[in-house]
């Protein structure tokens, strides 16, 4: 059930994503309050894992990836056993940026991150392929991101 949020939490929230390094008194001075009652705040939507962690927002391009791949994985299998053994997987491998189990044809779809796309079609032959229980893999590729921040819309 979702925590019942008044509208200086949700002010608290919409502060946080634009900006996490905000010290305690910058944003309790963003939403008029002081810094106690701003600090007990965030403390609770922390606690109640409305605030589930804080983390930088690096440039892939910076780092040297030119590629984004979206690629959406048909499993031979649907056994539970299968699933977690392929999802555990997925969490060891750095490229793989996001995963997400979808309907629809295709059962899971990953964003993947590569180099240039000789090294994502060695990632897709050598990682992807192989890993367990994959029938089918298939890849489409951003030029672009419009919106790259994951920002959660708080609702009024």
């Amino acid at each position: 059930m979702p925590l019942d949020l008044d509208r200086i939490d949700k002010a608290l929230l919409i502060a946080l994503q634009d900006n996490a390094r905000l010290t305690n008194a910058e944003l309790a001075d963003s939403v008029a309050l002081t810094t106690s009652p701003c600090w007990r705040r965030v403390k609770i939507l922390e606690e109640s894992g409305v605030i589930t962690g804080y983390q930088a927002i690096l440039s892939p391009k910076a780092l040297g990836y030119g590629v984004t791949a979206f690629v959406s994985v048909m499993m031979e299998s649907h056994s539970q056993d299968t699933a977690r053994a392929f999802e555990q997987r997925l969490l060891e491998i750095p490229e793989i940026i996001a995963c997400h189990n979808v309907s629809g044809r295709y059962d899971f779809l990953l964003e993947v991150l590569a180099k240039d796309l000789e090294s994502f079609g060695e990632f897709a032959r050598e990682v992807l392929q192989t890993l367990p229980a994959v029938k089918e893999i298939y890849s489409s590729f951003s030029f672009k991101s419009v919106k790259p921040l994951r920002q959660i819309p708080v609702q009024e």
